[in-house]
């Protein structure tokens, strides 16, 4: 099928459609990128506990009292895990889409109990990993299949 070119007055072929998995191989590709800046970052969360335990102060009283040393170690841990990920991701690995998804519900909880140390970024961790899942999930099955 051909359609014709109206500037220079020939005729080209049609550009054939584009795949429809394409905008589901660019989430997985941004929300591997999420899973390494998340992973990176929480490793970062978990330095500065481990080299300054009076960085993070809590404002109120909560149920969960941590041991800031212990909780750097799990975030430095996890978030090393997070990063290595979401490079799986980025690889198309299908092991890849069942690690992203079982670390970023862990890293959803292990942020929910650090709210009360540094309660933005635990809340921007959260909706980050929230979007992995949904983007490992909904996608990963499309591009597979590609």
């Amino acid at each position: 099928m051909t359609t014709p070119d109206y500037v220079s007055g020939t005729r080209r072929a049609a550009t054939p459609p584009s795949s429809p998995h394409r905008g589901a191989a660019g989430v997985l590709i941004f929300a591997g990128l999420l899973m390494i800046m998340s992973g990176t970052f929480q490793a970062i969360q978990g330095l500065v506990a481990l080299a300054n335990d009076s960085f993070y102060v809590v404002g109120e009283e909560y149920i969960f009292r941590l041991d800031l040393t212990t909780w750097g170690w799990i975030h430095l841990l996890i978030g090393v895990v997070v990063a290595a990920a979401g490079f799986g991701l980025l690889r198309g690995a299908t092991w890849a889409r069942v690690v992203a998804i079982i670390l970023a519900s862990i890293s959803i909880v292990l942020n929910f109990v650090w709210l009360p140390y540094y309660p933005v970024w635990g809340l921007v961790i959260i909706a980050f990993d929230l979007f992995v899942i949904w983007a490992a999930t909904v996608h990963g099955r499309s591009v597979a299949a590609e």
